[in-house]
């Protein structure tokens, strides 16, 4: 340890500071994103609500100096959320605390795993503040003290967490692609190419909600599903932050649509690859026979069903879609044949797709054993 360092946060950081205490303008069709706590998530700013989004010109007049050497932090209601700033056209709000790492002494990656410890998440959870909407303040950030090694040093282990980060990346956008592809063949097949002699039907006619539950303490932890934890992706989840203990659930099975019934502009939709549980905000959908399986599920990621039912949502600050609204989408039904010829298809980039996110977890959890040893020195990186 006589090489590495004692620092405190503030001191290698050139800026650290937060954003906006107010709301900017927000005008349909803003090219500036609007960035508090929810829109920072695995890395990336998100652009997950398409209502708070500001014009050039309140940027000029809320900007932040935001460079390629800067990290985002939530500190404000949700805590913990970490971001890498790769250009985007944003204005921070006040759950957004920025921080721009001097490079003379410190390696912006080597912070952004150092952000992810186990020592940092533990000052954290004891420095903030608030029963209901927790808060950690500037102060706190700057005052967090650790300790790192030369930047050579810092440089390596950077790059061994990076290369596993990027696997994961990599894995995550061959899925996208996989998803593109076989969306793009249902939007072929099922709508620009669909016949008028198609039986007219709604939802309801190929799928039903389940009603079934189970407790809570009959699955896995893992299979818990609820609508934070539902990545906004359209496809995978991430580990729920608790779970409740002696409650039922409602019960679901592989292949099962699951959709987050907060808030619907957000998309989240999810195909089951196991079995499990999922909290009343999750609305379970099952086909109603195999053949509508892989149908049903491409059907309810179309965009034009979320803006449906977001028409039937009801609610102003919190949106839920109605269910009969739901079900009563309508819809074309094709011939069982070309059902079946469509799941035979889809079913092999399906199968990729879950095999990459098996993937994805193991490396997650590579991640998670190696980097508390590296930045704690546990692991001599020469």
């Amino acid at each position: 340890m006589s090489e590495w360092k004692e620092y405190r946060l503030g001191e290698v950081c050139t800026e650290l500071s937060d954003g906006l205490h107010k709301a900017p303008i927000f005008k349909e069709g803003g090219d500036y994103i609007f960035v508090n706590a929810k829109n920072i998530a695995n890395g990336f700013i998100v652009d997950n609500d398409p209502t708070k989004k500001s014009t050039y010109e309140e940027f000029l007049k809320y900007s932040s100096p935001l460079n390629d050497t800067t990290i985002l932090y939530s500190i404000d209601g949700t805590i913990g959320n970490i971001a890498l700033y790769r250009g985007e056209k944003c204005i921070l709000g006040k759950g957004a605390c920025y921080m721009n790492p001097n490079p003379q002494m410190l390696n912006r990656m080597y912070l952004y795993y150092e952000l992810q410890s186990p020592r940092f998440k533990a000052y954290i959870d004891q420095m903030s503040t608030g029963s209901t909407i927790q808060h950690i303040s500037l102060k706190t950030m700057r005052n967090y003290i650790f300790s790192c090694p030369p930047l050579s040093e810092q440089n390596r282990i950077a790059s061994i967490l990076s290369s596993l980060d990027d696997k994961i990346d990599l894995l995550n956008r061959e899925n996208a692609t996989l998803e593109g592809m076989a969306e793009t063949l249902f939007r072929q097949w099922f709508i620009e190419e669909a016949k008028e002699d198609w039986e007219e039907g709604k939802l309801g006619d190929i799928c039903d909600y389940v009603t079934e539950k189970i407790n809570i303490g009959d699955i896995d932890k893992d299979s818990y599903i609820t609508t934070e934890n539902m990545c906004s992706n359209k496809q995978g989840i991430v580990k729920p932050s608790s779970i409740p203990e002696n409650i039922k659930v409602t019960k679901y099975l592989m292949n099962d649509v699951l959709l987050s019934n907060i808030r619907p502009y957000f998309k989240k939709l999810w195909l089951s690859d196991r079995s499990g549980g999922c909290s009343n905000d999750v609305l379970c959908i099952r086909s109603k026979e195999k053949t509508y399986k892989f149908f049903t599920y491409y059907t309810l990621r179309q965009d034009e069903f979320f803006d449906y039912v977001m028409i039937g949502s009801k609610g102003s600050k919190m949106p839920r879609g109605d269910k009969q609204h739901i079900m009563n989408w309508p819809i074309q039904i094709p011939p069982k044949q070309i059902l079946s010829q469509f799941n035979d298809l889809t079913s092999v980039s399906i199968e990729k797709i879950r095999e990459n996110y098996k993937q994805i977890s193991g490396l997650q959890i590579t991640k998670e054993i190696l980097l508390p040893k590296f930045m704690s020195n546990e692991i001599n990186i020469k």
